[in-house]
């Protein structure tokens, strides 16, 4: 599997999914006030399941906290993630 990357022009994190058809997962934010608002999570339901959209959120975490910054859950999946993942709650501001 890939690494997540920032893909700012969409306005979403992306994780490749090493499929050959060029599938990604997507979480996409919006930037208010300095902080990630993370709005939606989205992914091909044929690979729902299979533990792809956790290590997207996981990897989203990752990259917020190295980038020094702070996010706001508006995905309810996102915010579902983070109540099994509390190690998290110093990005995580709502």
């Amino acid at each position: 599997m890939s690494e997540v990357v920032d893909n700012p022009n969409e306005q979403r994190f992306e994780l490749p999914i090493d499929d050959g058809d060029g599938d990604i997962a997507a979480a996409y934010y919006r930037i208010e006030d300095g902080r990630f608002i993370l709005i939606h999570t989205q992914m091909p339901y044929r690979f729902t399941g299979q533990g792809i959209g956790s290590q997207l959120t996981r990897g989203v975490f990752d990259a917020i906290r190295a980038s020094g910054g702070k996010v706001v859950l508006r995905c309810s999946f996102m915010g579902d993630y983070h109540t099994r993942h509390p190690e998290y709650s110093d990005i995580v501001i709502g």
